[in-house]
């Protein structure tokens, strides 16, 4: 069972009530030293204590325990990678910076954060956009799932009670289409792609009918009525999640409330506790476990990086999906694998080469250059196909875990973790202090060395 740590909400708890330790240790009916060693995450708590925190203080240990500490240690973690820092403090140091000064890690946070958009902002601004990218509704919805750890509990308790009694799967779409005519009277329309032109799913909100695309599958049409029943039954629900995530540009704001669908539709289709279950019997067959549960395989890799549940953890995975182009059109992260907020995803992944063969998954141990180490695992996506002249619309994904969690990935049974061969890889060429890299595509920002005339390296940034 996974250990449990609320040092800093423990502490803030007692400081916002002028308590002492020895005053919060009589309330629990423990002692001053065991406070102590809780506050400086030297213990985990324990039920017994959790619940006489609810009974002395009316503090909800779910509250307690979905707080953002730990994702602020992920976010920490994560920033101190940037290569502008030459040294990094060790785990306990950022444990008691988050004990001892929550408000100055936190502000930190801010200040990197400010940095990188200002940063990538003059970026934009040289290269004649006008600085549009720092203000990304993706990165912002990116930021809020991190905080989450990608793992939304309330999002998992609806889904839990959304079928009110089992339905087998291939009956899925059929009940769906039953439950929003007579539960909202709205109807279900298949259409062609010629009238429905450049979209595959539009509710008309006047008529009550939601119009699928013949475009779409039959794993993708269940999908999106399930994600339609998100946003219209759970209304307030995610009006509350929005409302929580501090986002107030009406784009992100938006963006949100179709991620928080998506996620609820995915929880539906694929409920925890079966879908955890499934991976850890077939060491995340991702193939089998789409089919499994009448999925698609990118959506079974989404699933598979929430599962984040206090007590019931599966592998924690980063996602990153791109196109032909190199662009890295939708990502999540449950890991502290550093996900670059602007820009594509380093060359030396061999995401961009599972293009070459598709449907097959493509295994690779890389290195980050503050010596993390990971396995990742590639494979091409189709995406709906519209017309004849566009057939090869097919994007790549990628998964990755730390290299401790290797083990538990069938994908990785053909190699010896011990010597594998790892590939340096960096965030993006943007910031990869990696000056002699074949790959590189620009000089990076934290290189001010100028090129020696006299000698040509790898690249002509590396002379």
């Amino acid at each position: 069972m996974q250990k449990t740590f609320i040092g800093p909400h423990l502490r803030r708890l007692r400081l916002e009530r002028g308590e002492t330790q020895g005053g919060m240790a009589r309330k629990l009916g423990i002692s001053a030293s065991y406070v102590n060693l809780l506050e400086n995450n030297e213990r985990s708590v324990s039920v017994q204590v959790l619940l006489r925190l609810f009974e002395a203080y009316g503090v909800d240990w779910r509250e307690i325990m979905d707080e953002d500490g730990a994702s602020q240690l992920a976010d920490l973690r994560a920033a101190l990678q940037d290569p502008i820092f030459d040294t990094r403090p060790d785990l306990p140091q950022l444990r008691a910076a988050l004990v001892h000064a929550p408000d100055l890690a936190a502000a930190f946070l801010r200040l990197h954060r400010s940095w990188q958009a200002a940063n990538d902002q003059l970026l934009a601004r040289n290269e004649g956009d006008g600085g549009t990218i720092a203000a990304s509704p993706e990165a912002a919805v990116h930021t809020v799932f991190r905080r989450h750890r990608n793992h939304f509990r309330e999002l998992e308790e609806a889904a839990e009670r959304f079928w009110p009694a089992p339905v087998e799967r291939d009956e899925i779409y059929t009940t769906l289409k039953h439950r929003l005519r007579e539960g909202l009277g709205i109807s279900v329309r298949l259409v062609r792609v010629e009238d429905l032109p450049g979209t595959l799913r539009q509710y008309d909100e006047a008529r009550r009918e939601i119009l699928l695309s013949e475009a779409l599958d039959h794993t993708n049409r269940t999908f999106q009525l399930v994600h339609m029943c998100g946003l219209l039954e759970q209304r307030e629900l995610l009006d509350l999640l929005v409302g929580r995530s501090g986002i107030a540009d009406p784009r992100g704001v938006a963006r949100l409330r179709v991620e928080l669908a998506n996620y609820f539709a995915a929880a539906v289709l694929m409920p925890y506790a079966a879908f955890l279950a499934e991976a850890r019997a077939t060491k995340y067959d991702l193939d089998h476990i789409a089919t499994r549960f009448g999925v698609s395989f990118e959506q079974a890799c989404h699933r598979a990086t929430t599962l984040q549940r206090e007590g019931a953890q599966g592998v924690p995975f980063f996602f990153l999906r791109i196109d032909k182009g190199g662009n890295v059109t939708k990502r999540f992260n449950a890991t502290d694998f550093h996900l670059a907020e602007f820009g594509g995803a380093c060359p030396r992944l061999d995401v961009h080469t599972s293009f070459r063969t598709p449907g097959k998954i493509v295994p690779q141990f890389v290195e980050m250059p503050d010596n993390t180490q990971y396995f990742v695992f590639s494979r091409t996506v189709d995406r709906p196909t519209w017309i004849r002249h566009a057939q090869d619309n097919r994007l790549a994904v990628a998964m990755g875990c730390t290299i401790a969690h290797a083990a538990e990935i069938g994908y990785a049974e053909a190699f010896s973790v011990a010597g594998a061969r790892m590939v340096p890889i960096g965030i993006n060429c943007r910031i990869c202090p990696r000056a002699n890299c074949d790959q590189r595509a620009y000089q990076a920002v934290i290189l001010t060395r100028p090129v020696d005339e006299k000698r040509r390296g790898a690249t002509r940034f590396d002379g």
